[in-house]
């Protein structure tokens, strides 16, 4: 019997963002069509839900599903929301298993991408010398210090890879510090030129921020330069992280890491968090913005197209 693999996304407020990552859907469709069937859904704002995803694999004889979060680090969407919706669903299928994924996270493929998109930068600038630059590493930030603690490991070692003057970590939010904060840190420093680098897969509300702000110093700062780079998108790195995540959950070694999770231990400064019970807090926002009037890989404008947005299907 066929299995599925369902892709475990956020959501955004922003269509493009949206559109990237059901790029990002055809692309692994086309990579596991010959043994999986594949489909997609959004943990708030976009259509599918994860519950109607799974719905549409189930009435397609799909009984066993590997759920793989498109998530880059092990903060609450990873640990509670995720599980916490995918624990709901299997519930309401007696003959339905759903084996979750680990988060891309801290891995060889994620630090190969990094230093590819910093490369890539790099060429753009006639004379670069890494010596006399900083480098700054934007996580998306969270409550959760294991998840930032992955950012910070990151930076190190793409700062020790690489030999750059100096790097330092910045979140897009939430955690401490923030891009601007960040940004007139590195200015403080005195180097010629800060190269930012936002771990994201796709643009959105979070990424537009980031660049504006790095602009923003650039603009402001007449002696010294601020760049950004791309972010991740659909990067062959990333597919391999994506192949090495469904191999692990198939043969049942996708593991956490539970040891400094806030939610399993009493960690410095969360100890209030030690045992809250795993619960989803995006249930007000599920599925309330744009409906899904084009499913990945299928061509526009056809006749079955515009019949179909008619109907609503």
């Amino acid at each position: 019997m066929k299995e599925g693999i369902l892709l475990c996304g956020h959501g955004s407020r922003r269509e493009a963002a949206v559109a990237s990552f059901k790029r990002l859907v055809t692309i692994l469709k086309d990579r596991y069509q010959d043994s999986y069937e594949v489909d997609y859904g959004f943990l708030e704002f976009n259509h599918p839900t994860y519950e109607a995803a799974v719905e549409r694999m189930y009435l397609n004889g799909i009984r066993k599903i590997y759920a793989l979060p498109v998530i880059l680090f092990a903060g609450s969407h990873a640990k509670n929301d995720i599980p916490y919706e995918l624990n709901t669903i299997q519930s309401y299928y007696e003959d339905l298993h759903i084996a979750m994924a680990k988060h891309i996270g801290v891995n060889s493929f994620l630090l190969d991408l990094a230093a590819k998109r910093i490369k890539e930068t790099e060429a753009t600038i006639p004379g670069f010398n890494r010596k006399e630059s900083c480098l700054v590493v934007v996580g998306r930030g969270t409550t959760d210090p294991d998840a930032n603690s992955d950012v910070c490991k990151l930076t190190s070692m793409l700062w020790e890879g690489l030999g750059y003057g100096f790097a330092t970590t910045a979140y897009s939010g939430t955690a401490y510090p923030s891009v601007k904060e960040s940004l007139l840190l590195t200015e403080k420093l005195g180097f010629k030129r800060t190269i930012v680098i936002p771990f994201f897969f796709f643009t959105g509300v979070l990424l537009e921020r980031i660049y504006s702000q790095v602009t923003a110093m650039d603009d402001k700062v007449a002696d010294q330069e601020f760049i950004y780079t791309d972010p991740f998108g659909t990067d062959e790195l990333l597919l391999k992280a994506f192949d090495e995540r469904l191999e692990e959950a198939k043969t049942g070694t996708a593991n956490m890491n539970c040891q400094l999770c806030k939610y399993r231990k009493q960690v410095i400064g969360f100890e209030s968090d030690y045992g809250k019970e795993q619960i989803g807090h995006h249930l007000n926002v599920k599925g309330i913005l744009f409906e899904e009037d084009e499913k990945p890989g299928e061509k526009k404008n056809t006749l079955g197209h515009k019949i179909k947005k008619v109907l609503g299907i």
